[in-house]
């Protein structure tokens, strides 16, 4: 049996255990949340007792607050409490019920869904989309179905898991994050020796919260002969004059090959997205195996058709959330403490240590603030961080509860940049 030191463990060492029966595993995966949880250094799945929002009530029994400044959630214009979403998914539901009871293919697709397809398809001045249950299976289930072993994956090391597991049945080769001379080395290395060849890149990062620098990116990828696929989770609502993401800041909204997304970040729901070309959506409608086999989006998802209108409608929410980005940014910053390279509303502090991470996520939630402890695999053994979503609905006073939470975390643990 594999001997696991608890203190430096990740998720990934349980993962597959030699010697042992997921049974086994799932024994001493129990006993590794029970020490963690006893040293306050499990901080995962709380229990939620109100909505998403900038301040959310949480079940925590021992701890003397009861309403904690949240900064878990990617609702980063704040639309799952506004009065037309809600309004919008209400009346869908007393229309159609609340589930929609089949897959797309026989008898799931609704004239809502049809309607979200092509309003998400225009938002990107495109032709056509393609919508899915959740966002990871907009990435993982298109790409099983557009690449198999003739073909080769070119990815950027730091993009969501959604896109490995997609690219689990054809060749990958990943580049550093945003090197550019490494990505072209590939492309060039590789030409002429695969049917198919795909770039798949973020728009915005979702740990680092940076940028992909597309216009060079895109040069590079045409010049070799290569597809580009842009995953503009975190960009979308966020980047950009009108919240079109990356492909908004260069004006390559035709150049890109594919865009993908999600509807639970901006969009105030649940669900993910493909927009590309006519054909390649039509043949994606009857390809992607998670798509035709998997019940559709119920009818409560007819808000996302408000939300997308919103962002054009209302943009007082984007300089709100850059408002607040800007605010806590630079508080951060002023402590001493070492955002990294976010250009987003994704900031992280970095804390290097594991341990130290996990125990500052629990300070922090005794200050009131609820935020993510991030660690290995999602991000380099040495490179854990505190990562924190800001919305446009969070107060200056809020932040200011934050930045004091921070305060009281570096002269407690003498952590500084």
């Amino acid at each position: 049996m594999k001997n696991i030191d608890f203190e430096k463990a990740s998720f990934k060492d349980f993962e597959n255990i030699q010697g042992m029966d997921p049974y086994g595993w799932a024994k001493l995966w129990s006993e590794y949340v029970t020490d963690r949880s006893k040293n306050g250094q499990f901080n995962y799945r709380q229990e939620n007792l109100s909505g998403c929002g900038p301040e959310i009530e949480l079940n925590l029994p021992s701890n003397p607050h009861r309403n904690f400044v949240s900064l878990v959630s990617n609702d980063y214009l704040g639309f799952t409490q506004h009065p037309k979403v809600k309004a919008a998914a209400i009346a869908a539901i007393e229309k159609y019920g609340s589930g929609a009871g089949a897959s797309p293919a026989i008898g799931g697709h609704y004239l809502f869904h049809q309607e979200i397809e092509n309003k998400i398809a225009k938002f990107f001045k495109r032709d056509s989309a393609i919508v899915f249950s959740t966002g990871y299976t907009a990435n993982s289930s298109s790409l099983q179905a557009l690449l198999k072993k003739e073909d080769l994956a070119i990815l950027d090391m730091a993009v969501h898991a959604s896109v490995y597991e997609g690219c689990l049945n054809t060749n990958v080769k990943t580049f550093l994050h945003n090197d550019l001379e490494a990505l072209e080395r590939i492309l060039k290395t590789s030409k002429d020796n695969y049917r198919t060849r795909m770039v798949i890149i973020d728009g915005v990062y979702s740990q680092d919260g940076d940028l992909a620098p597309l216009d060079k990116i895109i040069q590079l990828t045409k010049h070799y002969g290569a597809y580009l696929v842009v995953d503009d989770a975190h960009g979308t609502g966020v980047i950009g004059d009108t919240g079109r993401g990356v492909i908004e800041l260069h004006n390559l909204y035709k150049e890109v090959d594919i865009i993908t997304g999600t509807f639970s970040k901006t969009f105030a729901h649940v669900g993910g997205y493909l927009v590309a070309s006519p054909e390649l959506v039509g043949f994606l409608k009857f390809q992607a195996r998670q798509h035709i086999f998997s019940a559709t989006l119920s009818p409560a998802s007819a808000c996302i058709s408000k939300a997308i209108d919103l962002v054009d409608e209302e943009p007082i929410w984007m300089h709100k959330l850059w408002d607040n980005i800007e605010y806590l940014k630079t508080g951060l910053e002023s402590l001493g403490l070492d955002t990294g390279i976010s250009q987003s509303a994704i900031i992280p502090v970095k804390i290097g240590d594991i341990n130290l991470n996990a125990k500052i996520c629990g300070m922090l939630l005794e200050a009131g603030i609820y935020a993510n402890q991030i660690n290995y695999p999602a991000v380099s053994r040495k490179d854990a961080r505190v990562r924190m979503s800001v919305m446009a609905t969070h107060t200056h006073t809020q932040l200011d509860k934050v930045l004091n939470a921070w305060e009281w975390v570096i002269k407690k643990t003498h952590l500084e940049k």
